[in-house]
């Protein structure tokens, strides 16, 4: 979409300066019922959504995968929100978000947009490929949102991943090299914002030494102070000094060596205070040492990290008054009712501004900043859908982009070991090929992508970890003339798959199934036991190779499994087809391991 000429920076009244101190999701809405029971997706905007966008100067939404659905259905939404805003008396335009990362984190549809493997995949070409794909993978992401009428994304993920136990980072990081992760954030926030959509380096100040997903709790990090600024800190200073990013998001994290003041929770437990609502760690590290001038926005308030210690506009008055600018997600707006929550809490920061537990200069500076971003990026509510959807059809997925996931994909995958040259796979017409995978789907696109390669007509069979016959297995891998094995750890985080919302949904989905990895043992067992030719794949983050490698011949590391398409019996990912085409040596495996596996003691 072509720039815009700018606006003139309108004098806001307070009201108007709080308005766009706020980035809402419409989620989903529901025109009855009751707000935590709605699951109906907002697709197109409904009018009490655009007239309280209007009233109270909003300034910016989050869409999710719920949100779009669709090329022409997202630009029209898109296009219905922006018109919403023109209709404020401030007239400014929408910042309209989204969390399109690349990897796991991914909102447009797979089969529509292209959304590569990741970063970690980006860390494993750094040796041989430099800053190269951190580029690619950005300029690629940021044409297709832009096409669609988004204009800011919550990437890249800095978070130098020190934990083999992170449950919400590991393969969103580009790894455990703070040089490294430095490098490569750079260069995904020069491909975002020279192709027009704004960037918010995350999660300020470092989530990668976390065992605690702050979705669901709220973690600590006990670094010492020089750690923390050599570790996880270290991107952050050094994307600043070069990129100077639009946005940068805070982290529902406690640092004690950074501030350790204490709050009173809801619950009347003293505790200290998570980086959000730190002003230590914002005002005075992020603004006063790091000399960071752009716009700060908090990661999203309904997470447990936040909302279980906090009411709605306790924690918008603290992270404001710890130097934000931007409340994300502040209150759950689910049907027309909820628009009162929204009335309500503007009501009582305006109080909290004439009391002086909130600065007034300090808002309107902080206003200021929001105007000066939309300002530099010439965002506009003018946002024309007949033209954009031209554009977009032709941008997004396109042949070229699908083409640099799929270098990507296949330049990333790293092989970890390699005993008596299992691979290259030496398969003979009519050989047995057993796949173990976390589920059928996997052991589909696995097997689709080695027949597609494959000259010959080979037969197989699969394990899917979430059941199978074990007598059957064993049968089956006795038959077998190799056993490929995939596992993916650890499982999916709330932010994975979409928000707090799923939590609510299906409390267990985030809790590991314990059986999984003793399944996986046993088959591998089984293979080794009957001295099968073995390739054992880690397809998520590659510290399960220490647990499950010594059991196969060869490993290999993908960092990703993704499936973009899935219909008609058809079911692909570039990660499949990237690992087949390793697999059958029609392309070397050219990766580099961007963390460290620490081996596990011998069986």
């Amino acid at each position: 979409m072509p720039l815009q000429s700018s606006f003139a920076k309108p004098v806001l009244s307070l009201e108007q300066q709080l308005g766009q101190k706020l980035i809402l999701d419409f989620r989903y809405f529901c025109q009855q019922g009751a707000s935590n029971k709605c699951r109906t997706p907002m697709t197109e905007l409904p009018n009490e959504l655009a007239t309280a966008i209007a009233k109270y100067d909003i300034g910016g939404v989050i869409l999710f995968s719920e949100n779009t659905q669709s090329i022409e259905q997202t630009i029209t939404l898109n296009s219905q929100l922006q018109t919403a805003a023109s209709k404020s008396s401030s007239k400014l335009p929408l910042f309209i978000s989204i969390d399109q990362e690349g990897g796991r984190v991914a909102r447009l549809p797979r089969d529509v947009a292209t959304s590569f493997t990741g970063n970690m995949s980006i860390g494993a070409t750094y040796k041989k490929h430099g800053t190269s794909f951190a580029t690619k993978t950005a300029t690629v992401i940021a044409k297709e949102l832009n096409s669609l009428g988004i204009n800011v994304n919550y990437a890249p993920t800095v978070d130098v991943n020190m934990n083999p136990d992170n449950p919400v980072i590991n393969v969103r990081s580009f790894g455990e090299n703070p040089a490294l992760v430095s490098k490569l954030g750079a260069a995904q926030v020069a491909g975002f914002e020279n192709n027009g959509v704004i960037t918010s380096l995350k999660h300020f100040p470092g989530h990668g030494d976390t065992n605690v997903d702050s979705h669901t709790g709220l973690p600590k990090v006990n670094h010492a102070k020089e750690v923390i600024y050599e570790q996880d800190l270290a991107p952050f200073k050094h994307i600043i000094a070069k990129q100077n990013p639009g946005m940068i998001m805070t982290a529902h994290i406690q640092y004690p060596a950074l501030d350790s003041t204490t709050f009173i929770s809801v619950n009347g437990k003293t505790m200290i205070k998570p980086a959000t609502m730190s002003r230590g760690i914002i005002t005075d590290i992020l603004r006063g040492e790091l000399n960071y001038q752009g716009v700060v926005v908090t990661d999203a308030l309904d997470m447990a990290g936040i909302s279980n210690f906090f009411t709605p506009t306790q924690a918008v008055i603290n992270t404001f008054a710890a130097g934000a600018d931007i409340a994300l997600m502040p209150v759950e707006i689910r049907t027309p009712d909820d628009l009162n929550k929204l009335h309500d809490l503007i009501k009582e920061l305006v109080a909290a501004v004439k009391s002086n537990q909130l600065d007034e200069q300090e808002i309107a500076q902080s206003a200021m900043r929001i105007i000066t971003l939309k300002n530099k990026f010439r965002l506009s509510t003018n946002f024309d859908p007949i033209t954009a959807l031209i554009n977009a059809k032709q941008t997004i997925g396109s042949a070229a982009h699908r083409e640099i996931e799929a270098q990507l994909a296949v330049e990333a995958i790293t092989q970890v070991k390699n005993n008596n040259s299992t691979l290259p796979l030496n398969l003979k017409a009519g050989s047995n090929v057993h796949i173990i995978m976390p589920d059928t789907r996997k052991c589909m696109a696995m097997q689709q992508a080695i027949e597609a390669i494959s000259q010959q007509k080979l037969n197989y069979s699969c394990s899917s970890l979430q059941g199978f016959n074990p007598a059957q297995a064993k049968t089956q891998i006795h038959a077998a003339d190799v056993v490929i094995a995939g596992n993916a750890t650890p499982n999916q985080s709330a932010v994975e798959i979409g928000g707090m919302d799923d939590l609510k949904d299906d409390p267990n989905f985030a809790l590991n199934n314990a059986e999984q990895p003793k399944a996986l043992e046993s088959l591998l067992n089984m293979a080794k036991e009957e001295n099968k030719s073995t390739v054992f794949i880690s397809l998520r983050a590659p510290y399960d190779i220490a647990k499950f490698g010594n059991y196969a011949n060869a490993v290999l590391a993908s960092y990703a499994y993704n499936i973009d398409v899935d219909k008609n019996d058809i079911v692909s990912g570039p990660a499949f087809t990237a690992l087949a085409k390793v697999l059958l040596g029609e392309a070397p495996a050219n990766g580099v391991l961007p963390v460290t596996i620490k081996p596990q003691k011998a069986h």
